[in-house]
């Protein structure tokens, strides 16, 4: 069972044979089905110029769900600082947290968000990879703005995303609560979460450690159905380790004969072992020993499988099985 309250990563994964569009409506769809189940929020990925994942920018999203659900916490998961003023960041946070008052997360991440490099001069406007120190002052400057010059009234609550010990530093440094990726870095989780609690500094915004945890999670009634449905995003993760990032998300049926190398396939199946794939049994015990191992105060699902009723039937299963999906008050 899962004591550790559960949430949600929306990538907003753009299927072969779909439009964008009908990914958009699919996300209104998700929101909604996550506020009914009680997840306890739910978070946007900014991404850009990927043929498998949309386009869609995180406070746009965002302010649809927040308007088309009653009760669960939305937000960024995150948007990139580097591609944004960080006044305008606290504008439209500050606005949104505004209009639904103690349901926004500001989640700020670095990466560009785009692995085309001139994508990434574009969003940025000619200029180069940010350097550590233009990061810190970009999310330093974020939270100013957001209590200097917005202060509508409730704010957005911010964490910081880290996929590495160096940003889980920068999250102890400005005493701010992480949202570790271990869904994309898990071998980095453990040693970036004992840096965080170790260098901690308390602040206005978090007075402790506070620890979210992604888990990358697929679930089914049956094991050969939840690797069926890990195909898809299985091949996507193939061509990244390959260097391209231009594989568009398949169908189950065509991730099936994907010819995947033995290298690959060693590569993935190491990854899924520390994700959380399988039937509600399986999945619930790896939540539970994901928590344990990170000392989690919170869990958040990925689950970027093929077709909406397949993911949204794997966030069931697993509140079905779980004590406590979540933690609202």
């Amino acid at each position: 069972m899962i004591e550790t309250p559960l949430s949600a990563l929306e990538v907003a994964m753009v299927q072969t044979g779909t439009r964008a569009v009908d990914t958009l409506r699919d996300t209104t769809a998700f929101a909604r089905r996550l506020d009914a189940l009680g997840y306890l929020r739910l978070w946007y990925a900014e991404h850009h110029h990927s043929p498998a994942i949309g386009a869609f920018p995180p406070v746009v999203l965002t302010a649809h769900a927040a308007a088309s659900t009653s009760a669960i916490r939305l937000g960024s998961g995150g948007v990139l600082a580097p591609n944004h003023a960080p006044i305008m960041l606290a504008e439209q946070f500050g606005t949104l947290a505004a209009l639904h008052p103690d349901r926004i997360d500001l989640g700020i991440g670095r990466g560009p968000g785009t692995f085309d490099e001139s994508t990434a001069r574009a969003l940025r406007r000619g200029a180069g990879p940010t350097t550590d120190d233009e990061y810190r002052e970009d999310v330093a400057a974020t939270l100013r703005f957001l209590v200097d010059e917005v202060a509508l009234g409730p704010l957005p609550e911010p964490w910081l995303l880290a996929s590495s010990t160096a940003g889980a530093a920068l999250a102890a440094e400005l005493g701010l609560p992480i949202a570790f990726a271990h869904h994309i870095r898990p071998d980095y989780t453990l040693a970036a979460l004992d840096h965080y609690r170790a260098r901690f500094s308390p602040s206005p915004w978090c007075a402790r450690p506070r620890v979210l945890v992604c888990v990358e999670t697929v679930c089914a009634e049956t094991e050969e159905e939840a690797v069926r449905l890990a195909g898809p995003m299985d091949v996507v993760k193939a061509g990244l380790l390959k260097g391209r990032s231009d594989i568009p998300f398949p169908s189950p049926e065509e991730a099936a004969a994907h010819p995947f190398t033995a290298d690959e396939r060693r590569a993935l199946t190491a990854f899924r072992a520390q994700q959380a794939h399988g039937t509600p049994d399986t999945v619930v015990r790896r939540l539970a020993e994901v928590a344990e191992a990170t000392g989690a105060d919170e869990l958040m699902l990925s689950t970027p499988v093929y077709a909406l009723a397949a993911r949204l039937r794997s966030y069931e299963l697993v509140t079905q099985h779980a004590t406590a999906p979540s933690a609202r008050p």
